[in-house]
């Protein structure tokens, strides 16, 4: 079975479902920084080494076993839906991402031209109404959920049940999720219940954000 958007530390001790827009750049950074003993130096979506991820062809039969074991502690995090799309809104659309371009190239420049969404210029620092862009890329969320026009929902507001439920459906089961309003608290409890080779410090490490196409 499939394990999409699953990430395991590599001591193999916690199974994490990636929801995104959910504080996973921070989550998954702790189970770097767990494991290694240092952050990865960029955009933990992109590591290749020091995590094993469903994306990763040698990591899978691992994530597999792990994710049906009862033994492996597995978690994801949610988040209040209208803050995770108003953060999509400030990242995805509005912002510059780590690659130094707008998300999915063609996508900002529809918004604009279909929707009158503002973004603040070119390099997302200029000022604009933003309570009027944010409601008009409401609709357009609106209408990539109901009518599938004009694109897809992005993964970054398409349902968070949806997410989390291809890892159920999978054949793997939760012991724990926890919401990123209360990120410390959950977390801290997913540390508890595991056995890891670094110790974390919540309270003193920063929160990771940026992405580039994720």
């Amino acid at each position: 079975m499939a394990f999409p958007g699953t990430w395991m530390n590599q001591s193999e001790s916690m199974v994490y479902r990636v929801v995104p827009k959910c504080a996973c750049s921070t989550i998954g950074q702790i189970m770097y920084f767990s494991d290694n003993g240092r952050f990865f130096d960029g955009d933990i979506h992109d590591a290749k080494q020091g995590i094993h991820k469903w994306s990763i062809e040698s990591s899978r039969p691992l994530i597999e076993k792990r994710a049906k074991d009862p033994a492996t502690f597995s978690f994801t995090c949610v988040r209040n839906p209208y803050t995770r799309v108003l953060s999509s809104f400030f990242d995805k659309i509005c912002g510059i991402q780590s690659n130094g371009k707008r998300y999915r190239g063609n996508m900002v420049p529809l918004l604009i031209a279909k929707y009158g969404i503002q973004v603040g210029g070119d390099d997302g620092k200029g000022e604009f109404d933003q309570i009027t862009s944010f409601r008009r890329f409401l609709l357009f969320v609106r209408d990539t959920i109901r009518f599938r026009k004009p694109m897809e929902p992005d993964i970054h507001w398409s349902a968070m049940s949806s997410h989390i439920a291809t890892f159920v459906a999978n054949g793997g089961r939760y012991d724990y999720i926890f919401y990123t309003e209360k990120f410390n608290e959950g977390m801290q409890h997913v540390l508890d219940k595991t056995t890891s080779k670094h110790s974390v410090d919540l309270s003193s490490i920063p929160r990771f954000n940026e992405s580039s196409g994720h």
